[in-house]
């Protein structure tokens, strides 16, 4: 039972923090006047009219995140974050390897949830330095990508893995939250290949801002979507 309880503690702080300290810095961005006089004042750029970009797009993640005093809650917040999904991998990992009946055998999802928190954790590091290199620009939007790219192969990966081993979990598992998260990660798929080739564009601003808010909240729901998932039990599947 350890594992499973570990991965539905580990997977509730994965949504939780994220989505505070988003929802946070977006507070911030917009009542920057409370901050006005004091040592927190927000930076111009930071600053937004009232809007929740959810569905208007008025303001970019990024903006809200990256200058002072927001990033000094993103980039902890981000790198917790990150050292939280390690530990959601390798916790998952170490399930399907009892699942499997192999001690040395790492499921691909490990290496992919691994590398994405990688690349969050660097992600959040570069956010907010700004270099006029080219090199720089490209590498950083990479790692953006990247992370979501992984992220995503990691999740679907890991619904392939309990799909397969449905009937060996089925007595831990629910049935309609493995539903959902099949639902959800194909859902996260097709909105990727759709976008993507407007993603480069100069146009449609609003609509890539409220695009980005919505899909961080479609990822990380898939942690909240797992903490239903597993239900309590007093023995692990064997």
């Amino acid at each position: 039972m350890e594992n499973i309880k570990r991965i539905r503690i580990v997977s509730i702080w994965v949504f939780i923090v994220p989505v505070v300290v988003l929802n946070l810095c977006l507070f911030i961005s917009i009542n920057f006047h409370l901050f006005e006089n004091t040592i927190f004042i927000v930076d111009q750029i930071g600053r937004s009219g009232f809007t929740f970009p959810y569905f208007d797009g008025g303001i970019s993640i990024s903006r809200s995140a990256r200058t002072f005093p927001t990033y000094l809650l993103f980039k902890p917040g981000m790198i917790i974050t990150a050292f939280l999904l390690i530990q959601y991998w390798i916790a998952n990992n170490k399930l399907f390897q009892k699942i499997n009946n192999k001690n040395n055998k790492n499921n691909y999802f490990l290496f992919f949830g691994v590398v994405s928190a990688l690349l969050l954790i660097a992600h959040s590091i570069f956010l907010g330095i700004n270099f006029e290199a080219d090199l720089y620009k490209f590498f950083r939007r990479f790692v953006l990508v990247g992370f979501i790219i992984f992220e995503i192969i990691a999740q679907t990966l890991l619904v392939l893995n309990m799909i397969k081993k449905k009937k060996e979990i089925e007595s831990f598992i629910n049935k309609k939250i493995l539903t959902l998260k099949m639902i959800l990660v194909t859902i996260l798929i097709v909105v990727a290949f759709l976008v993507a080739p407007i993603l480069n564009s100069s146009e449609y601003t609003h609509f890539k801002h409220a695009l980005e808010w919505n899909y961080f909240l479609g990822v990380v729901s898939f942690y909240l979507l797992t903490f239903f998932f597993w239900k309590k039990k007093n023995e692990e599947p064997s």
